[in-house]
């Protein structure tokens, strides 16, 4: 039956999301939540770990929430799922966008579509930031801010607006930065 949710889910995600990797988080925040197959900060995790992994990001999200879910077989499947839709909507497309590459109509739908891919991204932008940084105490209710991880974030951003350097420069010193964080804090207790 989970081999079934999984293919079923991802299907779902690489069909309905539109504008990248990054535009695949809704859905599986979403599924986080209904299924409990991984916790959204393990979802966080796992998009970090992707965004510095060859390949596309939503793709590598898939493989490893597959993985973390049903291990191998449910990456196979999970990857599969999620790459399948994408393959048969560009073949479809394709052929499609040959006999109507200037039509008005088509031109006005991709023009619309732009605002709410770029809001899309902006929620999850948003919502990565706060699964990142605020961080809840089980045992009270209470959230709290984790202050060194938003002070490197603000270092990391100051610096990538000064010193223009590939992103994933930036990415692997904060993943260095907070596994050396994290390793402090355990060494703490």
């Amino acid at each position: 039956m989970i081999f079934f949710l999984l293919c079923f889910e991802f299907a779902k995600i690489g069909f309905f999301s539109l504008g990248g990797g990054y535009a695949t988080l809704p859905f599986l925040y979403h599924m986080s939540e209904v299924y409990n197959w991984f916790s959204p900060q393990e979802l966080s995790q796992m998009l970090a770990i992707s965004s510095i992994t060859p390949g596309p990001v939503g793709l590598n999200v898939a493989t490893f929430a597959g993985f973390k879910t049903a291990g191998i077989l449910g990456s196979i499947i999970a990857t599969m799922s999620i790459m399948l839709p994408s393959l048969f909507m560009i073949l479809i497309i394709s052929k499609v966008l040959k006999k109507v590459k200037d039509s008005p109509v088509l031109n006005s739908i991709m023009y619309a579509l732009r605002p709410a891919t770029a809001a899309m991204l902006a929620c999850v932008a948003f919502r990565l930031f706060c699964d990142s940084i605020i961080l809840k105490n089980d045992f009270s209710g209470f959230s709290f801010l984790d202050t060194k991880g938003f002070l490197l974030l603000i270092i990391l951003f100051i610096v990538s607006l000064k010193i223009k350097k590939d992103p994933l420069i930036y990415l692997a010193f904060g993943a260095i930065a907070g596994i050396l964080l994290h390793f402090n804090h355990i060494l703490a207790l």
